[in-house]
């Protein structure tokens, strides 16, 4: 069976750290390694990891705060399994996400399933423009992240093909990857839930980071000159781009947020002769 690396990154979630460790090691597919990276937390994360008696557990203290991307990163460097799989530490396993997922790692690079959401402790539907899939999907991760860091499992050669994380991004750092991920490969998908996703909490990135478009239109950009894409999928991220450009800049002007407009008004220009 193979061995599989779960990183989890974490900073100040000592109320939801021990459901998300608990969630690893009572899974079913027991051939693994739980890689807490703690980022410099100041509240109890540390002294409730350490109650764990489990072997599979494994804590990397970080003594000064880096950011997600930073700190799965970290983790993958000291990982040691063929497959690598994240989790949010406010997230939750169902117990046979993996034993579910590894299967269909023999044909995909990465493996996405469907989630259960929660927020503010009531379960909710997603909206129809939520629906996850698989194959070949890059042209529906414009829009928006289509794939849940808590949902997936990949190959290990698949996270150091791409060098994981891009740390300057402080938000959106998953929309990135899974651009690039999804532009070169297709990807599977388990279509019922794997996950409990939890959100609400003001702690959450997204509701701390304002106008996370201008990273999406970054990503976009970026994968736009870096990579070769087919007509089509140029065609369509230039109109989900020049969209997010224009409602940044009416963002920025009318909260009188001037600094990145130029940066914006730059890439539309650019997108609009090309």
């Amino acid at each position: 069976m193979p061995l599989v690396s779960v990183l989890i990154p974490t900073f100040n979630r000592q109320e939801t750290i021990e459901r998300a460790v608990s969630s690893v090691l009572l899974q079913t597919h027991q051939e693994l390694e739980c890689i807490v990276i703690d980022d410099a937390s100041t509240d109890k994360t540390l002294e409730l990891l350490a109650k764990f008696d489990d072997p599979r557990l494994k804590v990397i203290s970080l003594p000064e705060n880096h950011g997600v991307s930073f700190t799965r990163n970290k983790g993958f460097s000291q990982a040691k399994g063929e497959a690598i799989a994240l989790l949010d530490s406010d997230d939750e396993w169902l117990k046979d996400k993996l034993e579910r997922q590894l299967p269909l790692l023999e044909k995909y690079p990465l493996v996405h399933g469907e989630e259960i959401w929660v927020r503010k402790g009531k379960r909710v539907n997603q909206k129809k423009v939520h629906r996850k899939e698989g194959g070949k999907i890059f042209e529906r991760c414009l829009h928006l992240c289509l794939i849940s860091p808590s949902a997936t499992l990949m190959k290990r050669e698949l996270y150091q093909e791409m060098n994981g994380f891009r740390e300057d991004f402080p938000v959106c750092e998953d929309y990135e990857l899974w651009l690039r991920v999804t532009h070169a490969y297709e990807v599977g998908f388990i279509p019922e839930p794997v996950i409990i996703k939890y959100g609400g909490h003001e702690d959450q990135l997204s509701a701390k980071y304002k106008a996370m478009d201008y990273w999406r239109v970054k990503a976009m950009d970026e994968v736009s000159r870096n990579h070769s894409l087919s007509e089509e999928e140029l065609k369509v991220l230039k109109e989900v781009l020049l969209k997010k450009c224009e409602i940044l800049i009416l963002g920025y002007r009318k909260h009188g947020n001037i600094e990145k407009i130029p940066f914006i008004e730059e890439v539309r220009e650019r997108h609009l002769q090309g």
